[in-house]
């Protein structure tokens, strides 16, 4: 009697299809089958990205065990769903005609959003996440999972996303691709992906010889490419590792190309080579060993350092080495000058005449002054400044302070309340909170604001994966909103600056003392909570 072959697959529609068609065409051969549905971890838990789930193969160990237990004969999957190392027992028993491998995004309205800096895309995987934020660095990826019905529901249902990345392989399948879907051929795609491969226990020998009926030369060979050089990547779920292997006909090449990125998609290696078919088995590692060679290996490892923090914070001032080590190392940190200072020279009418009385609000306006002018050269009578650190620099480069505030109006209410003056002059630049000249000329103070220094917007996008970021100023803020979202806690150094920040964060931290050290202290104790 013949035997009859029992096909294990997951119970999803696009399963169903592909199994149902491994199915049709053993049957067409003259082979007896039945399918065998088959729950996966992966079906099971949704509400985690599949590289949080901490285990390889999430849609293919419940198969694996049916196998092994002998309650299947063979396996159906989605190739790109299958880790490179399959358990012991079981191999690659044939790979199909290669389906479409590109990803495509599902609109939920019109492209516009691609312009704008605040586009937000859903998808679960963590290579199309680093990709499209590798393109599109200001926008925001939310996670999507489910089946393919289950993730285009969602998709409509959603008031926020504006669209969703999908295998264009699994909506052809089913008769689902959504008019207006956009092919994103730009982005690599996941190794094997649009590939239906076929696992059998090595020993059944009766179903190996009828699945290897089924194998496409062309495609096993590219697969095979891709499926290596991801093996040889160390990579899998947990790294975003596109690879994609096709055979040139008219050249008769196996036409490769390869990227390795960062999780939060800022860094990327990529490669590109094309070899004679048959002469293609060294393909993925001479591929593989460019990217390592060119970082790849550190690439991961920083990735898989930064995935053990406790938290990752940014700040939008260069901290020192010393300053670093006033964090904790339960946290990661990464940082950039978002305001670039450039000193104004100034003319030498400004201190030719002793000036009475002289306001200075930054450390940035006192170096603006010394690079202008010697010590002896600035005749300042009464010198009026905010913060204790301006005063010590004040103090040691230029001339006794009269009087030192918090902030601009606690020393504009000073001046007007305090003391005698009629006119000042503010050595200030060409960004600036106006409260402090408001509040004096409101008090009939005449005030001559000399343009000491400009202060440039110098905005970066930062990663997603940072839950904080620290601010120095009200300019810093307004260069990070540039280009970044305000979804993190806003860890600020004075209540001036968090002033402004509580407009635009939900979570606002102040630190007790106007300083980096209480800052950085101050993000510590956050997260030791």
């Amino acid at each position: 009697m013949q035997k009859v072959i029992r096909i294990g697959t997951r119970e999803s529609e696009l399963a169903l299809w592909q199994a149902n068609t491994v199915k049709k065409e053993l049957e067409a051969l003259g082979y007896e089958t039945v399918l065998v549905p088959i729950k996966s971890l992966g079906d099971i838990v949704l509400d985690k990205p599949l590289y949080e789930l901490g285990v390889t193969g999430v849609f293919t160990k419940s198969l694996d065990v049916a196998m092994l237990n002998g309650d299947i004969d063979i396996a159906v999957h989605s190739l790109k769903d299958v880790p490179t190392a399959l358990p012991e027992g079981i191999v690659q028993a044939a790979v199909l005609k290669r389906g479409n491998y590109n990803d495509v995004l599902v609109l939920k309205g019109n492209e516009e959003f691609f312009g704008q800096p605040n586009g937000v895309i859903a998808t679960g995987s963590l290579r199309r996440k680093a990709m499209w934020l590798n393109r599109y660095p200001t926008h925001k990826i939310e996670d999507l999972r489910g089946n393919v019905n289950t993730r285009l529901e969602k998709l409509k249902n959603s008031e926020t996303w504006d669209g969703a990345v999908f295998a264009a392989a699994g909506l052809e399948r089913l008769g689902k691709m959504p008019e207006g879907t956009i092919d994103l051929s730009w982005m690599v795609s996941a190794p094997g992906q649009g590939a239906i491969m076929i696992a059998a226990l090595e020993k059944d020998t009766y179903v190996l010889d009828a699945c290897e009926q089924l194998n496409h030369h062309e495609t096993k060979v590219c697969v095979g490419v891709e499926r290596e050089f991801l093996r040889l990547l160390e990579g899998g779920c947990t790294a975003p590792i596109g690879a994609l292997a096709y055979v040139n006909s008219k050249t008769e090449e196996v036409n490769f190309k390869g990227v390795l990125l960062s999780k939060d998609g800022s860094k990327k290696i990529k490669v590109e080579k094309a070899i004679k078919l048959g002469s293609h088995h060294y393909l993925a590692k001479d591929c593989a060993d460019y990217i390592i060679n060119k970082g790849g290996k550190e690439l991961m490892l920083a990735d898989e350092e930064a995935a053990t923090k406790l938290a990752s914070v940014y700040s939008t001032k260069k901290l020192s080495e010393l300053q670093k080590e006033v964090l904790s190392e339960s946290l990661g940190v990464d940082d950039s000058d978002f305001i670039k200072i450039r000193f104004n020279r100034l003319s030498a009418k400004v201190v030719q005449k002793e000036i009475e009385n002289v306001i200075i609000t930054s450390q940035n306006g006192v170096e603006s002054l010394l690079n202008s002018f010697t010590k002896d050269e600035m005749n300042f009578k009464n010198i009026f400044c905010v913060g204790r650190r301006t005063k010590k620099l004040i103090e040691r480069k230029i001339g006794k302070v009269q009087h030192v505030a918090k902030n601009a109006l606690k020393l504009a209410e000073y001046i007007s309340k305090k003391t005698t003056t009629k006119n000042a002059t503010y050595f200030c630049s060409n960004i600036k909170m106006d409260v402090l000249p408001t509040y004096l000329k409101a008090n009939d103070i005449v005030v001559d604001e000399v343009e000491a220094y400009k202060t440039m917007l110098s905005p970066v996008t930062i990663a997603d994966t940072f839950n904080g970021v620290l601010f120095y100023s009200p300019s810093g803020i307004e260069s990070y909103l540039e280009m970044n979202h305000t979804n993190k806690v806003a860890f600020c150094i004075g209540e001036t600056t968090a002033a402004v920040a509580r407009k635009h964060f939900e979570k606002v931290e102040v630190a007790n003392m106007p300083d980096v050290e209480s800052l950085l202290e101050l993000v510590n104790t956050y997260y030791s909570k």
